[in-house]
């Protein structure tokens, strides 16, 4: 039996899975992450509990499996994706605290940067808008904020990095200092036509070309683990973006086929083949993998609030004691009564992009009462879901035929039936939800020899269930025409 170990560092936890070559989990760990929240919009965590927490989840999993580090066949790594950690190449120390892809503090660059009338010229070359989002922003801050850093950047002292170079560099013990690709096309400084750093990008942000990673391909075999960190040497032979990861590991390995994952905000993707297809409708084109010396690429909308929105049911709100309890509540009734949740928390994502846009909860009447308010915040998921694909399908000439689902939400019926319905398309939610794990686990194993081909790896998706839309187009123009009415009275524009 061959066995793959997929490292799954999340912006909330940091997990070890270990499969096997069917894609049947064996074992699992996790351990959670502290988010620090010092000013209003600034989102950080301490870079050195990253890779301590995924190091020890590592030992953690192979214990619970009863096997050694010499039975895996070699590792994949997927990680929360645009989160900017620097660190000092001399003693591997961390020099700032990791600014996660939340963080906001970048939105006065952002704004100068467009102003200057930039957008298209950084939308051609990197396929992003331009947004605190991404990890250009939050290095071009540290570097002139954190005192005496561009200094040391200017001597050849620090490495910049996402997740994946920075678990890399301590996984090498500082041999390795690389960026794989799908997370290289998050930063806002690779030019995604050529896969390399845009040198005009890099002097107008006035970046340090000695702070960057080398770009590899996702199917890399970079190294082996180094001796004496895990009692074998283990090979590192994939890695991936989580978001691209997941739709890998969903085996969305067609033009035209694309996944959505329920975690804490919603990710779309949408498989756009060999070509770069540059959103007109204000999404991100992305590089999906790169894998047997083809590039495959993705155009993805990001919403900012999913699975938070039930956080916020139970800890804001307190109508719920736990996330499991929603689904239960939401169906105590069978329609909002006219309730529409617009949860712009922290502004909207794609395809609107508005970071100045505020909750709302409009619609109410006395008789409102809390199952009318959790099924609307079920329901705003799936309308925030619609919106994508609604832009989606207007960039693209492959109408979708099918959405597969995982994250933690697509475990919830009542809201997998409404995305189907309201998107009008087939919702397939498939057995093994560790759809990111498994992306990385598989991108590995196809580099490594366990799989030969793409077909092997799709043979391993099962179907748990397929939800089939059943609303009528009258019922679906009202629920749509309520949202878009919501959304409206939530925009800053107003």
């Amino acid at each position: 039996m061959s066995y793959l170990l997929a490292l799954d560092q999340g912006t909330t936890s940091s997990r070890a899975i270990i499969f096997n070559e069917h894609g049947q989990i064996q074992a699992t760990a996790q351990r959670e992450t502290h988010i620090q929240t010092p000013h209003s919009g600034w989102v950080e965590q301490d870079a050195q509990e990253i890779w301590t927490t995924q190091i020890a989840v590592v030992q953690q999993a192979l214990a619970s499996a009863g096997i050694l580090a010499k039975d895996i066949h070699a590792i994949g790594l997927t990680n929360q994706r645009e989160t900017t950690v620097i660190w000092d190449k001399r003693n591997s120390q961390p020099l700032a605290p990791a600014i996660i892809w939340q963080d906001r503090r970048a939105t006065d660059w952002c704004n100068h940067l467009a102003e200057q009338g930039l957008q298209d010229k950084i939308q051609h070359k990197t396929g992003l808008r331009i947004d605190p989002y991404f990890s250009a922003g939050k290095l071009v801050w540290l570097l002139d904020n954190i005192a005496g850093l561009r200094e040391l950047a200017e001597q050849g002292h620090v490495a910049f990095g996402t997740v994946d170079s920075w678990l890399m560099w301590n996984l090498t013990q500082g041999a390795e200092h690389v960026i794989e690709v799908s997370n290289a096309s998050r930063t806002m400084l690779m030019n995604l036509h050529t896969q390399t750093w845009d040198e005009e990008l890099l002097a107008l942000f006035n970046i340090p070309h000695s702070v960057l990673p080398k770009i590899i391909s996702s199917d890399s075999y970079v190294a082996d683990t180094a001796s004496g960190l895990l009692g074998a040497n283990i090979p590192i032979t994939g890695i991936l973006g989580d978001q691209q990861s997941a739709l890998f590991g969903q085996s969305c390995f067609e033009v035209g086929t694309a996944k959505n994952t329920y975690g804490t905000g919603c990710f779309m993707l949408f498989n756009t083949g060999s070509q770069v297809q540059l959103s007109q409708n204000k999404l991100i084109s992305t590089v999906a993998w790169n894998c047997q010396e083809q590039t495959t690429y993705a155009l993805e909308g990001s919403v900012f609030m999913a699975g938070a929105i039930v956080q916020w049911l139970r800890d804001g709100l307190g109508i719920i004691h736990n996330s499991n309890e929603v689904e239960k509540l939401a169906c105590q009734v069978s329609d909002t009564d006219g309730v529409v949740l617009v949860p712009a928390f922290t502004g909207l994502g794609a395809p609107h992009w508005d970071s100045d846009a505020r909750a709302l909860l409009c619609g109410m009447s006395r008789g409102t009462h809390k199952a009318h308010i959790a099924r609307a915040a079920l329901e705003s998921i799936a309308f925030q879901v619609s919106d994508v694909l609604t832009a989606m399908q207007s960039d693209i000439a492959h109408p979708l035929k099918q959405l597969r689902v995982d994250g933690g939400a697509s475990h919830n019926d009542m809201l997998m039936q409404f995305q189907a319905d309201i998107l009008n398309v087939p919702v397939l939610r498939p057995k093994m939800l560790e759809s990111t794990a498994w992306g990385a686990a598989a991108m590995a194993g196809l580099k490594s020899g366990v799989f030969s081909n793409l077909d092997e790896i799709s043979a391993s998706w099962q179907l748990d269930r397929m939800f089939e839309p059943n609303m009528n187009n009258d019922q679906r123009e009202m629920h749509l025409n309520q949202w878009q009415t919501a959304l409206r009275r939530s925009r800053s524009d107003l």
